[in-house]
């Protein structure tokens, strides 16, 4: 090797050692050349054994079938099997018989070099000529030495990309893990946890199913139209809780609970197949998120009594409060709307005062029960003190507010208590409603909705206003 080929290795070298944004580095290797090898182009490719596809390492290691023609790709495949028994390939043609690099003078359109690191092809550095060009074997020295420096690079990039979606990975079990230290209910788990893993599995969208009565009901997100899915999760058992399609673009990973599936999440995609190395992620993950919904299942339970209104057997006041910062959390985060629906009894003072507490009490089971029953199972009633009730609507707007309040309101109406040999009592609702606008906070939907109902009490009583 001349001097002015070692030179050019230790400008090359400074090159690897010196540049840090890959995708600046063909560029510069180009530069670089021009002082002895006139380049049209310089191709830096790795391939992932774990999807079997080359990628382009100055593309930030996206596919290389977004950046070459099926034909060329084809031709690069080729050239990559074929540098897993060879050195170099030259002007892409992987069938040249290896004997013409013994030649004193080669005369090349591109070269291909491998990259290999502890004895295993890594992928290749194709080098494009403008014109061709005569190469010694002192070039091609040269090529390998620097194809090996090349290579280290490569694999410090590609293990630090390793670390990386590891570091995420155990950053996402122990977010999950911690959500049940402040909140148990699955409106606002279950929502966290899909949107966790939906960030950490980019190219396929997930889905969080819950089962009950033996049916798979969707949780998160608002819709999944792929009858595949459905297909795939209803042969999920304790037993067989991972189930990947033949295509291997979709996946279902059972939530298993004390020997039940109580649900399952859903990775799927009409393009990209599931690796290995996601599908291990994904079942840890649901392994993950099923111990915290098992968890905040026993809590749930637990602060039952502590947050439900004895009497009626709807949230109290104390736990209205905590639900309605939950539902504004996620309406804003899901930019989905929220309405407050608040509620009051006529004339219940005189139900007391005629009757007695016992029929009030009565009377506010009943008005209770018809608002249950009355309601979505998503939906959140609450009593809000004395004979005031609260009902948060999440993912509803005012026009279809309006609709559930005017029938809570009719169906309170019709209702007969009988009280015991005297005539039915008959009972009627004030309702007023609110819509949370972009610039609330929580109290000022509650406070909205409050105010609308006040005016439904001054206006006549037994009807529905919207504030505003």
């Amino acid at each position: 090797m001349n001097i002015n080929d070692s030179f050019l290795l230790y400008k090359l070298f400074n090159t690897i050692c010196t540049n840090d944004n890959i995708e600046d580095f063909a560029e510069d290797l180009k530069l670089v050349f021009s002082d002895g090898y006139d380049l049209s182009g310089v191709n830096i490719l790795y391939f992932d054994k774990a999807i079997n596809k080359l990628k382009n390492v100055t593309k930030d290691f996206e596919p290389a079938e977004d950046y070459f023609s099926d034909d060329k790709l084809s031709v690069l495949m080729k050239i990559y099997n074929k540098l897993s028994e060879k050195t170099f390939v030259l002007n892409d043609d992987a069938n040249l018989p290896d004997d013409i690099f013994d030649e004193e003078k080669i005369i090349a359109k591109s070269l291909s070099v491998g990259l290999k690191y502890e004895n295993e092809t890594i992928g290749m550095i194709r080098l494009k000529f403008k014109n061709k060009l005569e190469l010694s074997k002192d070039d091609l020295k040269m090529f390998e030495m620097f194809s090996y420096n090349l290579s280290l690079k490569v694999m410090n990039i590609v293990l630090s990309k390793q670390i990386e979606v590891s570091s995420a990975f155990y950053k996402s079990m122990k977010d999950i893990a911690k959500i049940i230290e402040t909140q148990y209910d699955f409106q606002y788990i279950i929502p966290i946890i899909g949107e966790m893993i939906d960030k950490f599995v980019m190219n396929h969208l997930i889905y969080v199913f819950i089962k009950k009565d033996d049916k798979y009901t969707l949780f998160w997100p608002n819709a999944c139209w792929n009858k595949k899915v459905y297909q795939l999760i209803e042969t999920l058992t304790p037993e067989k809780d991972i189930n990947i399609s033949e295509d291997k673009k979709t996946g279902a990973f059972a939530l298993v609970s004390e020997g039940e599936v109580t649900g399952c999440i859903v990775a799927h995609s009409t393009i990209d197949k599931l690796t290995l190395e996601e599908i291990n992620y994904i079942t840890e993950l649901t392994k993950q998120s099923a111990i915290t919904i098992e968890r905040a299942n026993t809590y749930s339970e637990i602060l039952q009594n502590a947050t439900m209104d004895a009497l009626t057997g709807l949230n109290n006041r104390r736990q209205f409060e905590i639900r309605l910062k939950e539902q504004f959390a996620i309406a804003n985060r899901q930019n989905t709307p929220l309405c407050a629906i608040m509620i009051d009894i006529d004339f219940f003072k005189k139900f007391n005062d005629t009757y007695g507490h016992a029929v009030g009490d009565i009377v506010l089971r009943t008005t209770a029960n018809v608002i249950k029953s009355q309601l979505r199972e998503y939906d959140i009633p609450s009593r809000y003190g004395g004979e005031e009730f609260c009902i948060i609507l999440p993912q509803t707007n005012i026009e279809e507010a309006k609709v559930v309040a005017e029938r809570l309101r009719s169906a309170v109406e019709e209702v007969n208590i009988d009280i015991g040999g005297e005539k039915p009592v008959k009972l009627t609702i004030s309702v007023g409603l609110a819509e949370l606008d972009i610039k609330d906070m929580p109290e000022d939907l509650y406070m909205k909705a409050d105010k609308a109902l006040y005016d439904a009490k001054e206006s006549g009583r037994n009807r529905v206003v919207v504030y505003g």
